[in-house]
């Protein structure tokens, strides 16, 4: 079975600030979304990458990507306005034998290859949608329009996601095909595919699978990377 991965990347990415488009913002000297397309493409079970670019920024993704070493093919197609749409839109441009797909956030860069073969793993083991999660620490609260607490939710049963999420490509295509259809927009890919009443298994997410979002994040980004350069340098 053929597994692609696709990096939805059209994303402006305002809360990190003016400056380039998220996936192009420099990490230790390199765009995120070069260390998220490495990672894929070095996992042992991933056979193409899949970028969708902006709409204006095709040539300019494919160029970054050119000159930087990646182990695996890796395609770059027009993105969408939204991230849904530009996972419907790469999905569409899938080769024909690719039978399941992993879906990850180029804001994810330091998610390791070995999270993307544990997601692998589970599809081909028969898993049809698989995520990666983590317990949350904080105690979180539902509030209202008036900023009132309305509930305490019980911690033990809320996880924080993270990306890469893996699917049978047919499952996920026809969970986009009934979002498009229904005019619903979800927050990650599961979402959808939860609509058609499918399972989605969960497994041990990783701590360096964390999203960079906010200017914090890729401080704490670069902090992460310069442990492991560290430590590989030892």
């Amino acid at each position: 079975m053929r597994i692609a991965a696709i990096v939805p990347a059209a994303g402006r990415g305002e809360r990190l600030g003016p400056g380039a488009p998220k996936a192009l913002r420099l990490l230790g000297g390199v765009p995120l979304l070069v260390h998220a397309v490495r990672a894929l493409s070095s996992a042992r079970l991933v056979d193409v990458v899949v970028v969708a670019a902006p709409p204006d920024g095709v040539a300019e993704v494919r160029a970054v990507l050119d000159t930087h070493e990646i182990p695996a093919e890796v395609r770059v197609v027009t993105g969408g306005a939204t991230r849904q749409d530009s996972v419907r839109l790469a999905l569409e441009a899938l080769p024909a034998d690719v039978a399941a797909v992993l879906v990850h956030d180029a804001a994810r860069p330091l998610a390791p290859s070995d999270l993307a073969d544990d997601i692998a793993n589970a599809l081909l083991a028969g898993a049809a949608a698989v995520i990666p999660a983590m317990p949350v620490a904080d105690t979180i609260k539902r509030v209202d329009e008036s900023g009132y607490v309305v509930q305490t939710l019980p911690r033990q049963e809320l996880y924080a996601v993270q990306t890469p999420q893996g699917f049978a490509r047919s499952v996920l295509t026809e969970a986009h095909d009934a979002a498009v259809i229904d005019g619903f927009a979800g927050t990650d890919d599961a979402s959808l595919v939860e609509r058609l009443g499918v399972k989605v298994a969960v497994l041990p997410g990783y701590d360096d699978a964390f999203k960079v979002t906010r200017p914090s994040d890729l401080v704490h980004a670069e902090a992460v990377l310069r442990r492991r350069v560290e430590r590989r340098d030892r």
